[in-house]
């Protein structure tokens, strides 16, 4: 029978919530409220409620951060180095960064803060229906 020997191992990276910039960016956003993070087809999720709002992989060597923005905070990010469209889900408003130092977290946190906004309203506002 399946599934009745012992389970597979937790990395060590995962237990303690990421390594590099993947764990200073889950520690950053970590802390706003409502957030969830969790583990998801390789990739830490950032979620409010039931909406996700960006993702960063959690393997070392993979530096591509994806944020969803509301329609105008998305053509201002494009506008600026280092943030091109999403390669197959630009057009419902994600974006792709690449975040390799500690200057990239802070410019990546900043874009992360307006698609965090943006998904709490979304996520009050279906509340109140």
């Amino acid at each position: 029978m399946r599934g009745l020997g012992a389970g597979r191992k937790t990395r060590r990276s995962l237990e303690r919530g990421g390594t590099g910039a993947a764990g200073e960016l889950n520690e950053a956003v970590g802390g706003w409220p409502r957030v969830k993070i969790t583990p998801m087809f390789g990739r830490w999720s950032y979620f409010v409620g039931p909406r996700l709002f960006g993702c960063f992989p959690l393997r070392e060597k993979d530096r591509d951060l994806w944020i969803r923005l509301a329609p105008e905070d998305q053509r201002r990010a494009l506008a600026t180095a280092g943030v091109v469209p999403h390669r197959r889900l630009a057009s419902s408003g994600w974006v792709e960064s690449t975040v390799e130092t500690t200057r990239d977290v802070g410019r990546a946190i900043r874009w992360l803060r307006r698609a965090y906004q943006a998904a709490l309203v979304a996520v009050e506002r279906e509340e109140r229906r």
